[in-house]
């Protein structure tokens, strides 16, 4: 009896062990909001939606000289909801056209100014995920990082959601108006494509599925629709997991000897290493592939009358 209630126990957690993990991050925030939604109605929706579709905790990786009155809210609402507030650096400068000097004064800026929100954490997300186009800077940025106790907020999970969302705004203020059931399909499509790519490279490389780390942006778009995509990955067998528990997976402690000028996230880094040169970023990440799927699926019309 004991043994049938044992191999019971195990098929039921089968399941549940064979779950893919994935953490939700958001860059740039607080973002300018002058379209579809204002700043105020962008946090509240995204915190809403955040919690209708039971995501435990998200982080929000934030650029301190955007802490105007509305931005200090705006983070202050975040923090409040339970998410992360983390470092983004200062004014989001690229750290291939910039000293080192420069751009550990920016990080610490933005370290000092951050550190007001009650759910403040020392993790830093590299702007553009620039890490150093030159071993000097490279190495100077991680030992500024360990001195001031911080950890490199990395990703696994790459996309160009930015841009999709500016293919949206765009639309929005040509009056366009674009079908928002359509819209939602195709930014949950285009990001699953993505995410299933990079963790098809981990498991390569890896040989299993880390707890990954999706890179978003704090947008109207992922306000609208962050809740399909949610639905769409449990749909799929993924369990959302906080940011915390996805940085104790193992690859955290990897580091690259390579200088990337352009880094495509940890996976990519990994799968470099390995020897892996091409597809490192998903044919989903060039802006004119997005321009003509946006156009076709989402308008669904022809180009050459938007031309």
């Amino acid at each position: 009896m004991k043994s049938c209630l044992m191999v019971l126990v195990l098929l039921l957690a089968a399941p549940l062990s064979l779950a893919k993990e994935i953490a939700i991050t958001f860059d740039d925030s607080p973002r300018k909001a002058a379209g579809y939604f204002s700043g105020p109605e962008r946090a509240q929706k995204l915190i809403a939606e955040l919690k209708q579709h039971k995501v435990p905790q998200v982080a929000f990786f934030s650029n301190s000289s955007k802490l105007d009155e509305e931005g200090v809210k705006r983070l202050q609402a975040y923090s409040r909801a339970g998410h992360v507030i983390a470092n983004h650096s200062h004014d989001h400068a690229d750290f291939n056209r910039t000293g080192l000097e420069q751009y550990v004064e920016a990080f610490l800026l933005a370290d000092e100014k951050l550190g007001q929100f009650e759910n403040f954490k020392k993790l830093y997300r590299f702007p553009y995920l620039r890490e150093g186009n030159d071993k000097a800077k490279r190495d100077g940025m991680r030992a500024a990082l360990k001195k001031h106790g911080y950890s490199n907020a990395y990703i696994t999970l790459n996309n160009y959601d930015w841009h999709i969302e500016s293919l949206f705004q765009a639309a929005i203020d040509k009056k366009l108006a674009p079908d928002f059931e359509r819209m939602g399909q195709f930014y949950v499509q285009v990001l699953m494509e993505s995410i299933e790519y990079y963790d098809q490279m981990a498991q390569t490389h890896l040989g299993r599925s880390p707890r990954h780390v999706l890179l978003l942006h704090e947008m109207d778009i992922s306000a609208l629709f962050i809740g399909d995509l949610v639905d769409e990955l449990k749909r799929k067998g993924w369990r959302i997991i906080t940011p915390e528990r996805a940085y104790q997976d193992e690859i955290a402690q990897y580091q690259t000897e390579r200088v990337l000028p352009f880094n495509p996230g940890r996976i990519g880094e990994i799968a470099r290493d390995k020897g892996q040169k091409k597809g490192l970023w998903h044919s989903t990440l060039d802006e004119n592939y997005l321009e003509q799927r946006f156009i076709s699926e989402v308008l669904q019309a022809d180009m050459k009358t938007l031309l």
